[in-house]
Parts: structure tokens; C-alpha cells; sequence
């Protein structure tokens, strides 16, 4: 699922959101929004940690802003720096593909104390130069594992929101779900709509939801539990655990949806292998992350 910085942070009501409407230096543009303080006092906000670009704090004034970026005034002085090494896959001038932890957020979340992909990897790119950026292009799930694409340029993350379904060949993952799956191949296709507790649930309106896609293959399976592969043809929030719910079989470890038995004590799912077409480079790209170890059923 394509996702944007400014939709996946929510501050406080303390605290100061301003979205970014175009291109300009961090400065420039909070001496714009907030008129009430100096250029000194914005400086010092910067200084204390108190000014966030996407939910991570910066202190460079001449920190570049792209349109849509979500810049906060934080009510009080953050002190978390994300020093957390991630797993990189591969890295070139436009892309970093990591092989994401489970229990990793992508985004920034409420919780300014939570680590996430964002930070560790804004403060991997500005270690030799503080003006660098990361872009996310798509997210996983907190608790699922496994390959993650993020742009390191504004060009890059605009050519694959925009035709994401175009240049995305697949998105495979692992899931090891509750019972045994009979059907040893199966295309799923619902249509799933949100609650207001803001949990995707599948519907028989297909006015009220979006189509959702997904193929499976069962792999491995005993009396208990199945383990599948999963490849999804559409990018809906929670699709596969809603999809594979709804017929019977929830993700373990899954305690939105359903109640399933947790053996792994994480989250069953893993994003095995992304396959896309190099918007510049005009080649196909395809990285995979080996099934988690722990995922054995037999």
C-alpha cells in the first residue's frame, strides 16, 4: 500500500501541525507559520529538539521541505535519536530496501519514544550530510517482517506513488495461519471497507469498499496451522489478515483481527520478496528476505 508521512502522524493537541503546500527551507517556513515568536525563539525550538519534520525531530534550520511533508512544533523537548542498525538489502542513489525487524514501526507514530524505520533511516543518510533525506514509499505493518522499499529522493518517490501498480511487479509474503487450509491454491477477491475503530472488515457493497486481491499457496500444513504463500494483486491496508480471517484462517499472533494462537510470539507474517521496475535504470529489481526461522509448523 502506497503511503504518505502526513497521514500516519498524529500529534497531541498541544502540539502544532503544519502541512507543506511547496518546496522551501525548514526556516524560512516556520518564520512564515509561526508569526508570534522571533527568529531567534523558532531557533531555539530547533535547538531543544522541538520542531519534527514527519515525526522526527531536527535541528538543522536549512533542512529542505517537499510538499506534503507534515512539520510539527512539539510541546516539549524530545530526546529520542534512533541508533538502531537496520538490515540493508541494497542501496544506490534513488532506493534503500531493507529487511525490516517485526515489531518496527515504519512511521512515526503518537509515540515520539517508539523507533521507526523513518528515523533510523533519516539519521543513516545524514551521517555525512545533515541535509539528506529518506522518502517512504510504501509501509509494513508494525509487526511484520521482511522487505521494504524506501526512496532516497523526492523523484523517485513520486514516479512510484504515482504508478505504483505500474512499476510494482510483485509483492510476495509468508504467512502461517490458524487451521488447515483445504484448498492447497486459492485467488481471494472482497471488497474491504474501514470501521470507525479504524479496522478494514470485508463487505458485499461495492460502493461501501475498495477491491482487494490476494493469491495464496499453502506450503506447509498439519492439524493446527498452515503455513502460505502469499502474493497480494492490490494494496488495501490489512489485506491479508482481514482476506485470510474472513475465510476461517487469521494470521497467528494477529490480536487485531481475530484470536489466534501466538506460538512465535510476533506476528505471522513476512514480506518474502519485492520484484518492481527501476523507474530510471529501466531494469527489473527483485530482492527477497529468507522465511523466519521460527516459522515452522512440522
Amino acid at each position: 500500500m502506497k503511503s504518505k508521512n502526513k497521514k500516519q502522524f498524529t500529534k497531541r493537541s498541544k502540539d502544532q501541525n503544519f502541512i507543506v503546500k511547496e518546496n522551501s527551507e525548514l526556516l524560512s517556513f516556520l518564520l512564515a507559520k509561526i508569526t508570534n515568536l522571533s527568529r531567534n525563539s523558532i531557533k531555539n525550538l530547533l535547538k531543544n529538539r522541538q520542531i519534527a519534520v514527519n515525526g522526527v525531530p531536527t535541528t538543522q534550520f536549512n533542512f529542505t521541505l517537499v510538499k506534503e511533508d507534515l512539520v510539527t512544533v512539539l510541546s516539549e523537548k524530545s530526546f529520542l535519536k534512533a541508533k538502531m542498525n537496520l538490515p540493508i538489502i541494497y542501496e544506490d542513489d534513488d532506493f534503500i530496501v531493507i529487511d525490516k525487524p517485526h515489531d518496527l514501526l515504519s512511521v512515526p507514530s503518537d509515540d515520539l519514544k517508539k523507533t521507526n524505520v523513518y528515523q533510523i533511516l533519516s539519521n543513516y543518510v545524514q551521517q555525512d550530510n545533515k541535509r539528506k533525506r529518506i522518502y517512504i514509499v510504501h509501509r509494513l505493518d508494525e509487526g511484520t517482517s521482511g522487505v521494504m522499499l524506501v526512496a532516497k529522493n523526492e523523484k523517485i518517490r513520486n514516479l512510484l506513488q504515482k504508478n505504483w501498480n505500474e512499476y510494482v511487479i510483485k509483492r510476495q509474503y509468508i504467512a502461517v495461519v490458524e487451521g488447515r487450509v483445504l484448498k492447497k491454491e486459492e485467488t481471494l477477491k472482497h471488497f474491504l471497507a474501514e470501521n470507525q475503530f479504524n479496522l478494514m472488515y470485508v463487505t458485499k457493497n461495492p460502493k461501501a469498499g475498495k477491491q482487494c486481491i490476494t493469491k495464496y499457496k499453502v506450503l506447509q500444513s498439519n492439524e493446527s496451522f498452515s503455513m502460505l504463500e502469499v502474493e497480494i494483486l492490490s494494496g488495501r491496508k490489512n489485506q491479508i489478515r482481514v482476506q485470510l480471517g474472513y475465510i476461517g484462517h487469521f494470521v497467528l499472533g494477529d490480536d487485531k483481527y481475530g484470536h489466534p494462537p501466538n506460538p512465535y510470539k510476533r506476528l505471522a507474517l513476512h514480506a518474502s520478496e519485492l520484484s518492481f521496475f527501476h523507474p530510471l535504470k529501466k531494469k527489473m529489481m527483485s530482492f527477497k528476505s529468507p522465511i523466519p526461522k521460527q516459522f515452522k509448523i512440522i
